[in-house]
């Protein structure tokens, strides 16, 4: 098997042309008598988020590959709102890991230079590292990569910075998970196979799973929730999760939306690019994968996660435009838009979260195309009752990169929703081109909550990445997943 390292170097802020090596780096430039000096001084600068190969350096790598952590005075960004040393360190270490990767066509050990930030360097390694191609033959898949914090020879790793490698590492699978959840095709991932993917990996952990029947949903009245599965052969499953590390306190709720492949139903979605609908369900992907986490870290918290699962179909079974339906707490619902299904699972599942009497509920969704127009994949929006809550799950996205940003839940928006004419409410805004979509979707979501602190992230515009995060890479992206961890961890911290 082939050895790589990782080294990490920084450009010395107003010095044009300067460099400063981590500690690691400077080691090996010591025991190569100069020679990664000489080679620096050669090629000149590496730039932030670049990367250079050299062979000789080492007999005991085949490759080093020193990766440009940019300045070494970046800190906290205010207009940025970013850790940008934390989001540089990312970045650098996914560049190297690639470069490796590319170099290789072979199985390759990875060691890591902690690059002043074990936790950091270790989430952009495991997130570069991910890629979906197991539906592929093995000729055309990746070949396997093994990453270790470097923590020998040229450096020894003190507990503390293996503790903050290790949380970064299980933070960057279980936004893994999330990603490999939401890209596979909805063939493989029906409300009942998620479910069972979900179940089994759960079983290594102190997870209390309820995989509720069609039945038990129409045993709790949750009519929103079945008017949105009456066009699909799959049956709609509710995904009850529990992990509680905390007992005598009240629980944070997590509610996911689990549409799992979403044509738009009788009111059907343009045929271009329905292939990314699969990922409808990206909010249940994240709560699961959050709770999954939050055990493997053996967290000292208190948290539920609830999934409505189902798929929104057009059929001759299907909900109509105009038709009527009743949500879990009686209140009358006019379905004038079956593309707008979102909101009403979700209407039926924070119902049900208010029966745990929680300390607060979360819910999230790839709710509206309205939000990817008005912050694309800068930052998820938020809409909260709480702004306590909301300057929480602010700091922990300056910390994780996964920015989020707030958006008004004012009553202008409510009474787009509340001006129905045959029930409550209707699910979408009677007014047309009125503009301000997801905060209206967010002004329905309220209708159904009544406890204090509550949050909504709507994440249809961090869904999926292109090349904006430079250590995902092409693909679903699994976000806010590790910003959801962080926000649980905070609250009982």
């Amino acid at each position: 098997m082939k050895k790589a390292l990782i080294l990490g170097v920084f450009n010395k802020d107003g010095e044009n042309g300067s460099y400063l090596f981590t500690k690691a780096a400077e080691k090996l430039n010591e025991n190569s008598s100069g020679k990664l000096k000489k080679y620096v001084d050669v090629v000149g600068p590496i730039k932030k988020g670049k990367t250079r190969i050299f062979y000789d350096l080492t007999p005991h790598y085949d490759v080093v590959s020193l990766v440009g952590l940019g300045s070494d005075t970046a800190g906290y960004n205010e207009n940025e709102e970013l850790e940008e040393n934390r989001e540089n360190v990312r970045a650098a270490v996914a560049s190297g890991l690639r470069s490796i990767r590319e170099l290789f066509n072979a199985s390759v050990t990875v060691d890591v230079d902690n690059c002043n930030d074990p936790e950091a360097a270790s989430e952009g390694a495991f997130l570069a590292a991910h890629y979906f191609d197991e539906l592929k033959q093995e000729s055309l898949k990746k070949k396997p990569v093994t990453i270790n914090l470097l923590n020998s020879g040229l450096v020894e790793a003190n507990a503390e910075n293996v503790k903050k490698w290790e949380r970064g590492e299980l933070a960057a699978r279980g936004q893994n998970i999330a990603r490999r959840l939401a890209e596979l095709p909805s063939n493989y991932c029906t409300p009942t196979k998620f479910a069972e993917m979900v179940s089994h990996l759960c079983e290594k952990h102190k997870i209390e799973v309820h995989v509720r029947d069609k039945a038990w949903i129409e045993s709790q009245k949750m009519g929103a929730f079945l008017s949105v599965s009456r066009g699909s052969d799959e049956p709609p499953v509710f995904l009850e999760l529990h992990y509680n590390n905390l007992p005598n306190t009240k629980p944070v709720v997590l509610v996911g939306k689990g549409i799992c492949f979403d044509s738009g139903g009788i009111s059907l979605k343009p045929a271009a690019n329905m292939g990314s609908q699969r990922a409808d369900m990206g909010g249940a992907a994240c709560v699961v994968s959050t709770i999954i986490t939050l055990a493997a870290m053996e967290a000292k918290v208190n948290v539920i996660a609830l999934t409505p699962l189902c798929e929104n179909l057009p059929s001759g079974k299907a909900t109509k435009p105009s038709d009527v339906v009743t949500a879990m707490n009686g209140k009358t619902i006019q379905v004038d838009n079956t593309d707008a299904e979102g909101r009403l699972v979700l209407a039926d599942a924070l119902c049900y979260a208010h029966k745990f009497e929680p300390e607060l509920i979360l819910d999230i969704a790839t709710l509206t195309s309205a939000v990817k127009r008005a912050l694309g994949p800068a930052a998820a929006a938020v809409f909260t009752t709480s702004t306590k809550h909301f300057n929480i799950i602010h700091k922990c996205g300056t910390q994780t990169g996964d920015r989020v940003w707030r958006l008004p839940l004012f009553n202008f928006f409510t009474k787009h929703i509340t001006n129905s004419q045959l029930a409550d409410l209707s699910n979408v805004s009677k007014k047309a081109s009125s503009g301000g979509g997801s905060c209206i979707a967010a002004a329905f979501l309220k209708e159904f909550v009544t406890i204090q602190n509550w949050l909504h992230l709507d994440i249809a515009g961090v869904k999926e990445n292109k090349d904006e995060v430079p250590y995902i890479g092409k693909g679903m992206a699994g976000r806010p997943v590790r910003t959801l961890i962080n926000f649980v961890l905070s609250i009982y911290n």
